[in-house]
């Protein structure tokens, strides 16, 4: 089985990576972070796995054509996307508000998050359906496509989109045999969380409102979420498609902070 996998040099992508690399899957790394992402091949291989390296900036169609081909190339095929290239505001301005905020920058948030994963799913489409081997895709969305967050306009509104762009992609692809479906991590330890809490004016404050919701009292790790993905992926989850799945530690089966439970 050939996994694709989007901003996987690190973080969420990079565990998933290693995980299906380890079950024996083969591994297209693609990133925009070309050291980080080389170096995620190379640790793979070094474990005795397959991967390699491409350089993808999801929101360019002609650098996903590019990917695709050369990852159908390189292994004969691609079974799985993974659609897990993402980028929050707070990383590229401290303009985040509706008042402050560019154009560009929104463009550029809905470019990468969502119209990276339309373009993605758009070129990966003709291996995928030539798989025999039960394709899927998986596209990562976030909690904040359910509730507001503080930032979050750009960002939440594309992972919003995620959601209902992975219930018509399951209308639309089953006929050829393509599942897809979605999952929603709250806090999870990545770098883009720690941008996002390092752009806060008071760090501490925002992490405990991130963890301070989740029933399982902790943050999330990579590898919470890149076993979800390779379970969707898999043979085990062949009659699930079209999902939005939640993987919080609990925190929208409430709307409280677990210091009222007594977990301060």
């Amino acid at each position: 089985m050939t996994f694709v996998i989007t901003g996987a040099a690190r973080g969420i992508g990079a565990s998933t990576a290693d995980l299906a690399a380890s079950r024996g899957a083969n591994v297209v790394v693609s990133d925009v972070l070309d050291d980080a992402g080389e170096a995620t091949a190379a640790a793979i291989r070094d474990a005795g796995g397959r991967a390699v390296y491409q350089h993808c900036d999801v929101s360019d169609a002609a650098q996903v054509r590019e990917l695709m081909a050369a990852a159908a190339g390189r292994f004969g095929g691609i079974d799985v996307l993974h659609n897990n290239a993402g980028v929050h505001e707070s990383m590229i301005t401290e303009d985040t508000s509706l008042a402050t905020m560019s154009e560009e920058t929104f463009d550029r948030i809905l470019a990468v998050n969502l119209k990276g994963a339309f373009l993605c799913a758009k070129y990966a489409h003709s291996h995928l359906k030539a798989s025999r081997r039960g394709p899927s895709i998986v596209n990562a969305g976030s909690i904040a496509g359910w509730i507001g967050t503080i930032p979050g306009i750009a960002y939440g509104s594309a992972k919003a989109g995620i959601g209902l762009l992975t219930k018509n992609l399951a209308v639309d692809l089953a006929p050829d045999g393509i599942r897809v479906n979605c999952y929603c991590p709250a806090a999870v330890a990545t770098s883009m969380v720690t941008d996002v809490v390092e752009a806060a004016p008071d760090s501490a404050a925002i992490m405990k409102t991130l963890v301070g919701t989740h029933l399982v009292h902790r943050i999330g790790e990579p590898l919470d979420v890149a076993r979800l993905v390779c379970f969707l992926a898999s043979e085990e989850a062949s009659f699930v498609n079209g999902v939005v799945w939640l993987i919080d530690g609990g925190s929208l089966a409430w709307r409280g902070t677990v210091d009222v439970l007594g977990m301060e």
